[in-house]
């Protein structure tokens, strides 16, 4: 067993001539709160892609609680315990609430192709378990309420925490959140803060964002990585990296 739950090893990627990211190399504990910042196009976005299978790295390796994921499809990752939310939102729009969380428990299901098509007993039973489990997630969220509701008629902040419960349906260890303030206004950001620490501690969960909001990133974040134009740098301690000189230069500004 490793001492990281997330671990990477130089994680590189090209595109032809392009170094979009180079020598990445996180390590991250159980249970804690990781941010990876940086400029516009500095391959934040670029690292969740190879994490989630997305992207093949073009060098290095990553692992999760020890075991090596590179190279593995999206849907073998994430069935190895890695979900993710994207910077837009893309929850099934003409879905409802529910039905968007459920998608997210499809590989739970115990139940075999052949009960499926015949809808033998034991398909019954899993949907009803299922649907269970569905609800008392959407209650952690506030939105059992709204369970009928189609996905695309819940207001924005909502829509977020929805993403965030379908992602946390398909039982991960590691989840990943892309921005996940974009779009907020400072109420809903505040209220974001408390659902990401109760994520943690609720579902034992570890967390590694994406986030340019600076309050939020002070707020909840452990340690940070900052990128810039792919590589690395800066890496420890919140205030230790949001007061580096460098980092203030190319990401901060006067803030």
């Amino acid at each position: 067993m490793s001492n990281y739950l997330l671990e990477t090893k130089n994680l590189s990627i090209s595109f032809g001539g392009l170094k979009a990211a180079q020598d990445v190399n996180l390590k991250i504990t159980k249970n804690e709160l990781y941010g990876l910042i940086g400029p516009n196009g500095a391959g934040k976005t670029t690292v969740f892609n190879m994490l989630t299978g997305v992207y093949r790295p073009t060098s290095g390796e990553f692992f999760l609680d020890g075991e090596n994921l590179t190279g593995k499809s999206a849907i073998d990752i994430n069935r190895r315990g890695i979900a993710r939310t994207f910077q837009n939102i893309r929850l099934f729009s003409n879905m409802s609430v529910i039905d968007n969380v459920l998608v997210g428990m499809s590989n739970q299901s115990k139940c075999g192709i052949f009960a499926s098509i015949f809808r033998l007993p034991s398909y019954y039973r899993t949907e009803k378990e299922l649907r269970e489990k569905a609800r008392a997630l959407l209650d952690v969220f506030g939105l059992d309420g709204e369970r009928r509701t189609l996905a695309s008629n819940l207001p924005y902040g909502k829509q977020r925490k929805l993403e965030i419960a379908r992602a946390l349906a398909t039982n991960p260890k590691l989840l990943l959140l892309d921005e996940p303030a974009a779009g907020m206004n400072p109420q809903e950001t505040a209220e974001l803060m408390e659902t990401i620490r109760f994520i943690r501690d609720h579902f034992d969960m570890t967390v590694l964002l994406i986030e340019h909001d600076m309050s939020l990133v002070s707020g909840i974040c452990d340690e940070l990585t900052v990128l810039n134009f792919g590589t690395t740098l800066a890496q420890g301690s919140v205030s230790d990296v949001l007061h580096n000189p460098e980092v203030v230069r190319a990401y901060l500004g006067d803030e």
